[in-house]
């Protein structure tokens, strides 16, 4: 399935097609549980820009592939040893850029969320028009655990749509991780469905936005300009905090443990060097 004309290595991570109106984007690497490579994001990213020009796509879905909606970010896949103050520009102008995408996007999304969603994952959901999610969903947002700020406007799009309360069990120590059924009382998601027909209740949604003629908007009654401005100020927060001790120590521990050597050496080689470096950001 490749409506949009991806090409031959962003098919390889990204399936589209068209229907009624509606054009859904299918991330499609299972075996890695769609977890938010460089490529991926890349792939995605010249979708939704190809979905926007498109006359015959009113509205798309968001969704996945596998048992996994996402895992997140990969970060030891996307960032790259380098001169610090650089990296720290990088971070700060990815991360914000990642979140712009779904901001600026000029058509309804609805986001189908197939099984657990972790990280900017589920915070870029939020900034999407609706989410229906299946019975298998879980939504996870360990900041806290991994020592990082709220991306993706969570800081504040969070407590719009769940309370202040909920949002605080999902972005700091407790790290709660709703099921579909919680995440649907307490207001992150609008919509949950069986597994086997997600995908139909996602497009028969999508369907009755394009007939209604829907117009992009924002869960929680949040603007647009309100939720950029969010955005750059949380990417230099994350920047500063992916640059910190804690974190590069946390990131190199984790990595080894999971076999992961080369990005594993990559973080330990930044935080040994970091009394050097840091005196340079």
């Amino acid at each position: 399935m490749n409506y949009l004309q991806l090409t031959e290595q962003e098919s390889e991570y990204i399936q589209t097609h068209l229907d009624e109106g509606v054009v859904t984007i299918t991330m499609n690497k299972p075996k890695k549980l769609n977890g938010w490579t460089s490529e991926m994001m890349a792939a995605f990213r010249s979708a939704f820009e190809k979905a926007k020009a498109d006359d015959g796509c009113k509205v798309v879905i968001f969704t996945g592939t596998g048992n996994y909606y996402c895992a997140g970010v990969n970060l030891g896949g996307t960032l790259k040893l380098m001169a610090p103050k650089k990296l720290h520009t990088l971070i700060i102008k990815n991360n914000e850029a990642l979140f712009d995408l779904f901001l600026t996007f000029p058509k309804p999304i609805l986001v189908a969320v197939n099984g657990p969603a972790i990280g900017a994952s589920v915070t870029s959901a939020t900034l999407c028009d609706g989410i229906i999610a299946s019975e298998t969903a879980t939504f996870s947002t360990p900041f806290a655990a991994l020592g990082i700020t709220p991306e993706g406007c969570s800081s504040i799009q969070f407590a719009r749509l769940m309370g202040e309360e909920n949002a605080k069990r999902m972005l700091f120590s407790e790290g709660w991780r709703p099921n579909a059924q919680e995440a649907l009382e307490v207001g992150l998601i609008q919509h949950v469905a069986p597994a086997e027909t997600l995908q139909q209740q996602a497009q028969a949604i999508a369907v009755q936005w394009v007939k209604e003629n829907r117009k992009r908007s924002f869960l929680g009654g949040s603007k647009l300009t309100e939720l950029q401005a969010v955005n750059a100020r949380e990417s230099i927060e994350l920047a500063n905090c992916f640059l910190s001790g804690p974190f590069l120590k946390g990131q190199a521990k984790f990595l080894w443990s999971k076999k992961k050597h080369v990005p594993a050496m990559m973080f330990f080689l930044l935080w040994v060097l970091r009394p050097l470096w840091r005196l340079f950001l």
